[in-house]
């Protein structure tokens, strides 16, 4: 048994499909020739630790001296991750790590000998030239699948050391992915190991926790997060979404917070909605929603703001989120000085998983005065034979305005409903 194995004796059983990802590189591997290795399938599936701990383990084993790269879609998402269940793992076993945080850099020693690891976010095409420059041992990209192609190729490029080696980890996304595409598909051509991994080849999951991931996701969520699967987008965008279960009578009584989200629009229709939390569960008490092509009325940002006065009433508005786009009528908001308003976070795919969520869950209900809401919901849904997974923008106002309201306003903690979603730290 090498060095490295009889160190990751110190955990506790690992799965077969695990111990492959830590010890592929090793002499007696009969893997150790490959130039490559790509870790993908269902999230906590125990893929990201184990690969993360074997990229450092091969960097000693193979290199002193040397830089090396680890890269997700930002530093931050990096960091939450990868580094901070990494960095205390490796001192456990010997190491010494010694982080810039300024810099992102971490200087990594054992053994008298030491390596730096250089952390990089991929979020868009301009990210490319972060990376360029660099000469680099190997590189290990978490959500590579999150990350434009242009940056992971620059990064590969700067693997320019002699047995230097690539490492890919990612959850699965639309089937005509350029990774799926030009690597998963190719594995064997590009010299690569591939490794495919469900929430059984974690040991540290309970089959409760499995069964509670399994019912958070529906349609091509579930398939992809929970089966593994690189599957298209189709058909409903909420295809579980049902009155009996999701639709409900305004509650009586106050609520303990109050909030609107808005999506506006000036030719296409504007969707205001109230919302209510009572006992851990926001409500969509009523909504506000003009079309004006349907109408044949275009309204001013004052008129719209006036309607956003009607729907808050006398009641306290901590917050309204709006479209991130409408900066007029966010200023309009904030010039009137009465509401707090907020930019809405944009992310359309993650917004539509945290919805589904929390409908899946039971946190967010719809009450029956929401009828464009509701209606929307039926109307909603994905763009055919599309390479992106991307919402046909059709009948989906209310569908934005309620996803803002999940992602900006919903998932700021005090809910306590996503910290038991996030699907990675796996």
């Amino acid at each position: 048994m090498s060095k490295a194995q009889k160190s990751y004796s110190k955990f506790k059983p690992f799965s077969p499909k695990q111990l492959t990802a830590l010890t592929w590189w090793c002499p007696d591997s009969p893997y150790a020739d490959r130039d490559a290795i790509i870790c993908d399938g269902a999230v906590r599936s125990g893929k990201t630790l184990c690969m993360s701990i074997s990229f450092i383990f091969w960097a000693f084993s193979a290199f002193e001296d040397s830089s090396f790269a680890i890269c997700g879609k930002t530093v931050s998402s990096l960091r939450r991750n990868v580094i901070t269940s990494l960095l205390p793992t490796l001192t456990q076993l010997g190491f010494d790590c010694k982080e810039k945080v300024s810099k992102n850099q971490i200087d990594i020693s054992y053994n008298g000998r030491q390596n730096s690891f250089w952390l990089f976010g991929g979020k868009d095409e301009s990210s490319a030239s972060l990376i360029q420059g660099m000469t680099l041992g190997g590189v290990l990209l978490d959500e590579v699948a999150l990350m434009p192609r242009s940056f992971v190729e620059q990064a590969l490029a700067r693997c320019s050391l002699d047995g230097s080696k690539f490492w890919f980890n990612c959850n699965p996304d639309n089937p005509l992915h350029w990774f799926h595409e030009e690597w998963i598909k190719k594995s064997e051509e590009k010299n690569c190991l591939y490794l495919h991994f469900l929430m059984k080849d974690n040991p540290s999951l309970t089959k409760q926790i499995i069964k509670r991931y399994s019912a958070l996701y529906s349609g091509a969520f579930y398939e992809r997060f929970v089966e593994g699967k690189w599957v298209a987008t189709q058909g409903l965008v909420y295809p579980f979404f049902s009155a009996a279960s999701h639709v409900c009578p305004v509650p009586k009584g106050e609520f303990e917070r109050y909030c609107i989200s808005c999506d506006y629009g000036t030719v296409n229709p504007s969707s205001f909605g109230l919302w209510g939390r009572r006992d851990e569960i926001w409500y969509r008490l009523d909504e506000y929603y003009h079309d004006s092509r349907k109408l044949g009325v275009q309204k001013t940002d004052e008129e719209h703001y006036a309607a956003l006065e009607e729907l808050a009433g006398d009641l306290n508005i901590s917050e309204i989120t709006v479209d991130p786009s409408a900066a007029s009528f966010i200023e309009c908001i904030r010039r009137h000085g009465r509401f707090k308003v907020v930019p809405a976070r944009n992310d359309v795919l993650d917004g539509i998983r945290r919805v589904s969520e929390a409908l899946k869950a039971g946190t967010l209900k719809i009450c029956s005065p929401c009828v464009n809401t509701i209606r929307e919901f039926s109307l909603y849904r994905w763009e055919d034979n599309c390479a992106k997974d991307t919402p046909r923008k059709v009948n989906d106002h209310a569908m934005d305005d309620l996803r803002y309201f999940v992602t900006t306003l919903m998932s700021q903690g005090d809910c306590g409903f996503f910290a038991i979603a996030q699907e990675r730290n796996d």
